[in-house]
């Protein structure tokens, strides 16, 4: 079996630092960058920002949906862009929310984690909200090829408030039971001291005691949106991360790719460095 992925963010983030570019070819910035607002200008978005990231982070994150509006074209680009990513060495987050029951939630998870798939990912966000158990396929294929799953559990977006604070039937607000089951995944496959490979998605700016959600273990990658353009900054990680602050990864978008292609590099330097600086504070 192949390492787990959760060592292997491990070793990116103290090599590299917590900072993850998110390739999210909005149609504004298409337009700001002199790109066309087709499948050519989401490719030519996404090389260059793989270019700009290579060597500088480890982590990037397509959002999916940006590519899969233009269709098969859309979605050829975002296979070309996602390989050439992984063969410069950046692990790739494809941000599908994936989440479904049966076969079909089995065969999204061939589709974006099985070595060899024209949109094979390092690791893929899914959503439990169906139930985690619904999530089987994926966690077995994850599990089978030492890929990673990023589950929805406590998200920054007011519209979300009503169900992820609710009481499960476990008694625990529903974020903080997501946590829970899937914290359990995590503790029958690795062994002590190792990272769990099935993270978490937490915004940043959530706010852990109104979500029910306490520190965990085994240790897991935690994927917070909401750095940059949503208000958190590199000083909050510690701050609203506590002691699970080293297994952040921190999500930018916006924040760096509004500076351009022509300063995408500096944007990307100028943060690491933040956050570099803030690890050291």
């Amino acid at each position: 079996m192949s390492e787990h992925f959760g060592e292997r963010v491990r070793a990116v983030l103290d090599a590299r630092g917590p900072l993850c570019v998110g390739i999210d070819p909005h149609e504004g910035l298409l337009v700001d960058w002199g790109l066309g607002v087709d499948a050519a200008g989401v490719r030519e978005f996404g090389l260059r920002t793989v270019e700009a990231a290579a060597g500088r982070v480890g982590i990037v994150k397509p959002q999916v949906s940006f590519f899969e509006r233009f269709g098969s074209a859309g979605f050829a680009a975002l296979e070309e862009v996602m390989a050439v990513a992984r063969a410069a060495d950046l692990l790739v987050i494809a941000d599908a929310k994936r989440g479904d029951i049966g076969s079909t939630m089995d065969a999204y998870a061939a589709a974006w984690l099985s070595p060899g798939s024209p949109l094979e990912a390092d690791a893929l966000t899914v959503n439990p909200f169906l139930g985690v158990g619904a999530l089987d396929g994926a966690f077995r294929v994850a599990q089978e090829h030492g890929k990673g799953l990023f589950v929805l559990a406590a998200t920054s977006n007011p519209e979300a408030t009503v169900l992820q604070r609710s009481v499960s039937v476990n008694g625990r607000a529903v974020s903080a039971d997501i946590v829970s089951v899937v914290s359990a995944r995590n503790a029958e496959q690795v062994t002590p001291g190792e990272w769990g490979s099935f993270g978490f998605v937490i915004g940043a700016t959530v706010d852990w005691t109104d979500a029910g959600i306490a520190a965990f273990t085994p240790p897991t990658p935690i994927l917070a949106p909401g750095f940059g353009a949503q208000g958190a900054t590199p000083d909050d990680l510690r701050h609203r991360f506590g002691s699970m602050s080293r297994s952040v990864i921190a999500s930018e978008s916006r924040s760096i790719l509004s500076a351009g292609p022509a300063g995408l590099a500096e944007a990307i330097d100028a943060r690491v460095a933040q956050y570099r600086e803030v690890d050291r504070g």
